[in-house]
Order: structure tokens, then sequence, then C-alpha cells
């Protein structure tokens, strides 16, 4: 595999290096986030990539650098949402105005970044998810 030398970028597996259980795999820490979203009622969505993460993240690169984006990228649209949400608390109910705009687009942004991370992996790159806290590497 290459890998890219910066240890602020991802990792760069060539796509025609991957094995099944790679992609497997992230395809699992991409499709892990909305799972956990669902199962958690929203609270959660960084669950399954941190699971994935951990469990991985000293087995293949590639795997570590999906999860990390992937959880990256979910802790960055959960504090997104929680601040809209407490905006609307803070307001008693007034910021729904711009609350319900926001989380629309939130949500289009949420399933247009996973659905793009799916398709990368299914043809062997890691995706860069945009808008990430780098909080895992």
């Amino acid at each position: 595999m290459t890998y890219n030398p910066d240890p602020r970028q991802s990792y760069q597996p060539a796509p025609s290096r991957l094995d099944g259980e790679d992609k497997t795999m992230m395809l699992l820490a991409h499709l892990s986030a909305p799972a956990s979203y669902l199962l958690s009622a929203g609270s959660l969505p960084f669950l399954g990539p941190l699971l994935i993460w951990l469990l991985f993240k000293d087995k293949s690169p590639a795997v570590r650098a999906a999860s990390a984006g992937a959880f990256n990228f979910n802790v960055s649209t959960f504090v997104v949402t929680a601040l809209t949400w407490l905006s609307v608390i803070l307001t008693l109910g007034i910021g729904l105005i711009w609350a319900i705009p926001i989380l629309i687009v939130v949500f289009i942004v949420v399933v247009w970044v996973h659905v793009r991370a799916v398709m990368k992996t299914l043809d062997g790159q890691v995706y860069q998810y945009p808008f990430q806290v780098p909080i895992l590497h």
C-alpha cells in the first residue's frame, strides 16, 4: 500500500491493493454512523465509527483512516446539531425559524457525504470527509 507521509492527511492506499476485509470494514465504518444515529435516536452518530477505529486502528491503515474520518465528521455534525437545538431551547422555541433549515441542510449533507464515502470505498479508495474536527487520526 502507498501512504501519504503527512500525518494530518488520511492514508491513501492504492485502489488495487485493498483486500476484501479492508473494504468490508471501511464500509462498516461509513455505514455504522447512520446506523448509530438511528439506534441512538440521533444522540450518538459517532459511536459506530469509533468502535471500528478502536478495533482496527492497528490492523489496517485504510480502515483506520476511514473510521477516523467518519468519526471526526460525525462529531462535527453532532456539535452543529446540538448547538442548533440549544439555540431553540434558549430562545424558547423562536429558534425553530433558523433551526429547521439548518437541520435539513445538515441531514442532506450527512446523507450525501456517507453515500459518497461508500461509493469511494467500493472503488477501493479512502474517502476524505469534509468538515472534520481532527480528533482521531
